[in-house]
Order: structure tokens, then sequence, then C-alpha cells
């Protein structure tokens, strides 16, 4: 039997009906090489374990001060706690005394095995709703032979497989894990390279280029398209008219969905006592939505295009 494989998995989610067809099992993967403005996880954004903490829920008992080996807590003026992560080895003494469970962990080390071990206990689940395992992230090819294992033991059980991923990887990664996938969902977060590493920090030429090669294999692989839709960051005519120009040529793409921008992890990044860039966009409103949605429905009727959730 081969060693198990390891990851930072930031959480396991089950019986999820948005991120594939029928009942999932959705494996949300640590790390990942772009840093979105309007990220709505990250705490998945670093490859390594990470503590928040919520003032709003600590009532001032100090017992994470005492209990803190490496001095992380300290406490304001005002008798809220701070924390200083760069001594922290997370131990967790923290988290386990807590009497509020203001103190949160983000990610833990697991392998391939115990994920499988989840995993297993909802078969029945995938196959009377024609369901199956996601697995998400982060950017989840960062931790590619993981995903590998992972899939490769899903199909061997029957189990229908999806990732989902931006595709900002080495084509290395994606040959390990794309023979072991029913379907795939990409991200294209704008079609522009220079604006996309204005919003992202990364360029896109790599991303275009895999899924390019992707639509090249002979392998039965549906591909659907998600595209973010940001309020004046990405949503203007030009770029989504030009992101439906360079997809419409591939014959693996079966459909576009719009996911909407929502601020659902914008808390999330005070407790992790980082600052969220886009604090004064709000979401659109469902009118916009469809006239975007109609608008791409009307450049090219080959490609069903939907608003996700």
């Amino acid at each position: 039997m081969s060693p198990p494989q390891k990851a930072i998995v930031l959480r396991v989610e089950k019986t999820s009906i948005h991120d594939g067809a029928g009942l999932r099992t959705v494996v949300f993967l640590k790390g990942c090489p772009l840093s979105c403005r309007w990220c709505s996880t990250p705490e998945g954004q670093a490859d390594t374990v990470e503590l928040g903490l919520s003032k709003h829920k600590c009532d001032e008992c100090r017992i994470c001060v005492d209990v803190c080996p490496e001095a992380c807590f300290s406490t304001d003026i005002d008798g809220s706690c701070s924390l200083d992560r760069r001594e922290c080895t997370y131990c967790l003494a923290c988290v386990e005394t807590c009497p509020r469970s203001a103190i949160q962990v983000y990610g833990r080390e697991m392998t391939d095995r115990q994920v499988i071990e989840l995993i297993s206990r909802d078969e029945i689940f995938y196959f009377h709703s024609d369901g199956g395992v996601t697995i998400s992230g982060g950017e989840c090819l960062a931790q590619a032979a993981f995903v590998q294992s992972v899939l490769k033991e899903c199909r061997t059980r029957g189990i229908a497989t999806a990732l989902e991923t931006s595709l900002l990887a080495p084509w290395q990664a994606l040959a390990l894990v794309v023979p072991h996938l029913t379907s795939l969902y990409v991200d294209i977060k704008h079609s522009d390279s220079r604006t996309h590493r204005e919003l992202t920090g990364v360029g896109n030429e790599r991303i275009w280029e895999n899924l390019i090669r992707l639509d090249r294999l002979d392998q039965e692989l549906p591909v659907v398209i998600r595209i973010p839709l940001i309020p004046g960051l990405n949503d203007s005519d030009a770029n989504l008219r030009q992101t439906l120009e360079r997809i419409s040529p591939l014959k693996k793409v079966q459909s576009i969905e719009l996911l909407p921008y929502h601020r659902l992890g914008v808390a999330t990044y005070a407790d992790l006592g980082r600052e969220y860039a886009l604090k004064d966009l709000h979401p659109p409103s469902p009118d916009y939505l469809r006239e975007r949605e109609d608008f791409l429905r009307a450049q090219n009727t080959a490609i069903p295009v939907t608003i996700a959730g």
C-alpha cells in the first residue's frame, strides 16, 4: 500500500447542492496562488493552519492570555484581546479553553484516507441523488497529489467526481487529476491579463493555456465556466463579450454560470486581522443580474447561461 498523502484541509461540507449535481460532499483545501480582491474565503488563501479571533464574541476573560505558551495574546486599552500570529505554534490551547468560542482554527492536516473515510459515510446519498464528491479550495491543484489520490479512490467506488479550480497551476498538476474527473468547474475572473493581475495579483496566461489544452484531450469531460460577477470590476459589456469569445470555440464547455458578488466572507477578514479591499462595494440587484445574464445569452445562444444559486 502506498504511503498516505497529506493536505491542509479547510473544511468538509456534506449534502451541498451548489457544487455540482445532486447531493455532494465538498472538500475545501487551503492554499491559493491568487489573492482576488473580492475573495469570500480569505481563510482558504494561506497554505497553513491559521487562527481567527472574533472580537465581538470575546468577553475579555483573559483565559487566552494566560494559557498561550508563546504569549501571542494581549489585552488592549479598551480591555479587548488582540492576537499576534507571528509566534503562534498552533498548539490550540486557546481554542480549547475559550469559553465563548471566540477563537477558531482554520484548517487541519488530514490524510487522503481520512478524507475518503468521511466521504464513504455518505455514498448512499450520492447514488440516490446523482451526486458525488467535489474538491475545491483555495486552489485545490496546489495539492494535486492528494487530490489525485482522493479522486482515484472515489472513481474506484463509482462515485462521481468534480473539481472547482482557477486552473492557475502547472499542467503536470492537472495531468494528475483530470483522468479521475467526471466534471470540471473553472472560474474565469477576467479575460484581460493585465486587469486580471490588478484584481487577483497574477496574470491569466496559464489559465487560458490550460483551458485550451484541456479542451484538446481525448476524454469526455463536461466543463462549466463560472464567472464571479463583481460590479465595476469585471461585469462590463467588453469583458463579458471577450470572455465569451474566448470560451465559445471550446468543445468541452457545457454552460456558463454567473456567480453574484456577496459579502458573506467580510467578517472573516476582521477575524484574521486583515482589511477587506472592497468594503464599500454592495451586491448587485436581482434585476441587474438578470440583465447581465440576458446580455450574455444575446451574444451566443449556443452556450447556456445561468445565474448560480
